[in-house]
């Protein structure tokens, strides 16, 4: 009975915290067939909520996972004309969308990295106006996740089947604040207002840069855009709607200048891309743009990311977490960016978020851009925190404030 109350309770947090339904609007689920049990819950919530429509985009990954393997290039690098129809479709009738993340890390580990790189450029480019609409929160968005067995047993490697499933239910239950003796919307209330106060506290600082510096060999220079701003937990989307992108979320981010970053970071969580299990990298940057960089496993991926376009190789967000926090203190190892990127420090390849500059979202993509805004059609953050992560932040007349001792905020 708990569990089936906790999964209710997420599902409602999804509806009401993350993307917070308005009466009479539509509601896209995109979702993997193994989460069907959250779906299900999210589908109910949502009407109860008031949904006009709610609309299931299923996929799944073993599906995926022979198209890529036995399609051609050229066949993989066509996009449906009717999946652009729909998207489009959905996007201009106000649909709201909640994601349910379930990934089955290193599923791609055999496919020629070509291939997934064609695949994805061709469809971030057929789509690029939604990436436009979703990054420019032009509506609301949330995601969520739910376990697989697949999954499961990467993140438990000592438990099996059913066991490590329900490991990782529990896991994602803790992590995104959904326990039995709560509200989770109301806990959520007051977490969103506890990092709106850390934003505001590093928005007063309007630093000029960021020095980062810890043993594993990161020492970079991350200089911010004039007039960024710093995000984190809830935001407000073009029709006013507050709604939170992510569940969990424990981050406070901002905008770095294109051309402004400087130096080594290493990486030390592992990133999974397109199902590709990137392990042990590091980056180095000069004025801005990635030069050298390698990895022990899947460096060709890593490249992929990097090749992507011209904005692939410069960072588009930073993000600063405390490794002492809820996530980074269960010692679990996610293989999910979501909620690893929540346990550490992390910054975003590719492009950078409208609303970190002010009044970014009413701008047009070229005033972003000649403000030093990163476009790119990637946006692949990874985790580089450490337990001795040191960060000092330059003021724009040169005095310094320490910001980070021993991998915690101390401001």
């Amino acid at each position: 009975m708990a569990k089936k109350e906790l999964i209710n309770k997420l599902a409602r947090l999804a509806v009401r915290t993350g993307v917070n339904v308005q009466k009479g609007q539509d509601v896209v689920v995109r979702a993997t067939t193994e989460t069907t049990i959250l779906v299900r819950e999210i589908v109910r919530e949502a009407y109860l909520a008031g949904a006009k429509r709610v609309s299931v985009d299923w996929s799944d990954d073993i599906v995926s996972y022979e198209s890529l393997s036995h399609m051609d290039q050229e066949t993989l690098s066509e996009v449906p004309a009717w999946l652009v129809s729909k998207t489009k479709e959905q996007m201009e009738g106000g649909a709201c969308y909640i994601s349910v993340s379930s990934p089955v890390p290193g599923l791609n580990a055999d496919i020629d990295p070509q291939k997934l790189q064609k695949a994805g450029i061709a469809r971030q480019k057929a789509l690029s106006f939604f990436q436009t609409h979703m990054m420019g929160n032009k509506t609301q968005w949330t995601i969520v996740a739910a376990p697989n067995q697949v999954w499961a047993e990467q993140v438990f490697p000592k438990l099996k089947g059913e066991e490590a499933v329900e490991a990782l239910w529990e896991a994602i239950f803790e992590a995104s604040r959904v326990r039995v003796e709560t509200d989770p919307v109301k806990v959520w209330e007051t977490h969103n207002a506890e990092l709106a106060a850390h934003n505001q506290v590093l928005n007063n600082h309007r630093f000029k840069s960021l020095h980062f510096k810890n043993s594993l060999g990161t020492d970079l220079t991350v200089e911010l855009v004039n007039d960024h701003v710093w995000a984190g937990g809830g935001e407000i989307s073009g029709q006013g709607v507050y709604f939170n992108p992510n569940i969990p979320t424990e981050e406070n981010f901002t905008m770095p200048y294109k051309w402004g970053t400087s130096g080594k970071v290493v990486a030390t969580k592992p990133l999974n891309f397109q199902g590709k299990l990137i392990e042990d990298f590091y980056l180095v940057f000069e004025q801005g743009k990635v030069i050298q960089f390698d990895a022990k496993k899947e460096k060709e991926a890593l490249q992929n990311i990097l090749d992507t376009d011209e904005g692939s190789r410069y960072i588009g967000e930073i993000a600063l977490i405390s490794h002492e926090s809820p996530i980074s203190n269960t010692g679990i190892l996610f293989l999910n960016t979501l909620f690893d990127e929540n346990a550490s420090c992390h910054m975003a390849l590719g492009r950078a978020y409208p609303m970190n500059i002010k009044g970014g979202n009413s701008m047009s993509v070229e005033d972003l851009v000649s403000k030093g805004y990163n476009l790119s059609m990637v946006h692949s953050d990874f985790m580089f925190g450490s337990e001795d992560m040191s960060i000092v932040g330059t003021k724009e007349d040169g005095t310094t404030v320490v910001v980070f001792e021993d991998g915690n905020f101390v401001i």
